[in-house]
């Protein structure tokens, strides 16, 4: 087993002994029983790392360790953006959780047009919230010291925009009929950003369509079958991961 992670605000420069305290240090003292001796990473979950090694434990919130020399692991690339459309019920979590674990950069709430759920006011912000907090948990579970960002959901136009400045700018369509281009074979860049739109279960509408093609996208398909929008955006990041060489 690797060391599991845990997340910190920030770091000593020169590490040395540190206290693991709040949620995370009763997460590994309470939750993990960590005991002295056993491996731990401490990450700001923006590339930043150490390990550790636990030295001891303080009631039931405080993780004592010695911690090594701080670590940066550099941005990979070409950097994945993935600009979700807003998923009824938990499945928002849910393609949130399974992107982050498979190892996308950033996650982008998308409020299209045929989206039964929309982020409103509290609701919105709730949601938001959410999100971010599975991309953390996540990111902790599948021992990542870099985490996706989740940004403040987008407009289509906002949408467009980002595709705009791609280097790949891809939108995944289920309807072949368009003359969509099958994913596997896209030509892809070997740096810069690819941005991938996923669609809700009610499709891109045509204007959205439009407006993406205008801004640059070009129109792929995943395989035969239809998968659902909390599904694509992982299934078609773990085959970006394999062809850019990032899994090697």
């Amino acid at each position: 087993m690797t060391a599991p992670v845990f997340l910190v605000e920030h770091f000593e420069a020169g590490g040395g002994r540190y206290v693991l305290d709040g949620a995370e240090g009763r997460h590994a003292v309470s939750v993990k029983r960590l005991r002295p001796g056993e491996d731990v990473v401490l990450t700001d979950g923006a590339g930043r790392w150490a390990d550790c090694v636990v030295l001891d434990t303080e009631g039931k919130d405080r993780l004592i360790v010695s911690m090594g020399s701080v670590a940066e692991e550099p941005a990979e690339e070409p950097r994945i953006t993935v600009v979700q459309a807003l998923p009824k019920g938990d499945r928002g979590e849910l393609a949130v959780e399974t992107m982050t674990e498979t190892g996308v950069d950033a996650i982008v709430p998308w409020a299209a047009s045929r989206c039964i759920t929309q982020w409103k006011g509290d609701r919105g912000l709730k949601a938001l919230t959410k999100w971010r907090a599975t991309a953390r948990e996540a990111g902790k579970q599948s021992r990542r010291v870099r985490f996706p960002e989740v940004a403040d959901a987008m407009t289509t136009k906002q949408v467009a925009a980002l595709l705009a400045k791609a280097d790949l700018a891809a939108v995944l369509h289920e309807d072949t009929e368009l003359g969509t281009e099958p994913f596997a074979t896209a030509g892809l860049p070997g740096s810069g950003e690819i941005v991938l739109v996923v669609g809700p279960e009610g499709g891109i509408s045509p204007e959205e369509v439009a407006l993406f093609t205008e801004a640059g996208a070009k129109m792929f398909h995943l395989g035969r079958t239809v998968l659902r929008t909390s599904t694509a955006g992982t299934v078609a990041t773990a085959l970006l991961l394999a062809r850019t060489g990032r899994w090697s």
